[in-house]
């Protein structure tokens, strides 16, 4: 099982690694810098021959970089659009200088143009980003429909990556709450959902999968995450989806070989819950 949860670049790829490596985890996820903007320390500040070396000495050898929060390539705005090919190219840059072979990007929102324009502009973004030099695949992150939101089907991420030219380096990463919170049953009818997945996109394209529970009922489209089979009196509220539906999937055929990664809450500056839900996910048939 490839597990491990977002953790920390303040201190580079070595502490990030290094925290990783604190949750027993095999595999983590970083943002090269905040998510919030595009403030971002140069690439010789981060530590990576460092950080590569320890991850080599931890048998980490598969990691996962999420583009930030601003970056909407769907959007009508041109000079929001423009910043999101400029930036999200730097950011592909950086994550292939951190060996990772994924970067998980949130579609974007088409805000007051239509859908269709929305997917549109997206797959003329990647378009204009992807090379026969790129090294690395993009996978677009299912999302829960908020507002103008794009990506809550697995019917629209098909529809952008059909318009990409170099699909071979497209993929997707399913987001449980996400799933979750779109419409897709994923606690009675996994597989089924899968199977939905397989026919409409195949399944070798589903390279990524986030691990996370969700406040909300399925289909509220909230996207707020919850920790794993949390109950009423956790601080952050009551996961509806479950542990043991968390703890199907991860242990399921469809996550072989495939990096799990947590983005559960944490709940005060002192108590992370990303070791323990590592351990009761890896444990032989799950363990709350």
């Amino acid at each position: 099982m490839l597990i491990g949860s977002h953790v920390s670049i303040s201190d580079g790829l070595l502490g990030a690694a290094k925290e990783a490596v604190s949750y027993g985890a095999n595999t983590f996820m970083v943002y090269t810098g905040a998510p919030q903007n595009t403030r971002r320390k140069s690439l010789d500040k981060l530590k990576i021959p460092e950080g590569l070396e320890y991850m080599k000495e931890h048998g980490i050898n598969e990691i996962v970089v999420h583009a930030p929060y601003i970056v909407n390539l769907a959007s009508p705005n041109s000079s929001t659009y423009e910043l999101a090919i400029e930036f999200l190219a730097e950011e592909i840059r950086r994550a292939e200088a951190f060996k990772s072979p994924y970067i998980v990007v949130h579609p974007g929102a088409y805000t007051d143009s239509s859908l269709d324009e929305g997917i549109e502009r997206i797959a003329n973004a990647l378009n204009k980003i992807l090379s026969e030099d790129t090294n690395i695949t993009i996978c677009l992150e299912t999302m829960v429909g908020k507002g103008t939101e794009i990506g809550k089907t697995f019917e629209e991420l098909r529809d952008i990556i059909d318009r990409v030219d170099l699909k071979e380096k497209m993929a997707v990463c399913l987001d449980t709450c996400h799933a979750h919170d779109s419409g897709y049953d994923i606690i009675n009818d996994f597989d089924g959902v899968m199977g939905q997945f397989d026919k409409v996109l195949s399944l070798d394209k589903l390279k990524v999968f986030h691990l996370n529970g969700s406040l909300n009922a399925r289909g509220a489209r909230k996207d707020r995450h919850a920790n794993l089979g949390a109950n009423e009196d956790n601080p952050r509220g009551k996961d509806h989806i479950g542990f043991e539906t968390i703890c199907k999937i991860a242990h399921s055929k469809y996550a072989e070989g495939r990096p799990l990664i947590l983005e559960t809450p944490w709940l005060d500056a002192k108590t992370n819950l990303y070791r323990e839900e590592i351990a009761a996910l890896k444990a032989p048939g799950g363990a709350k």
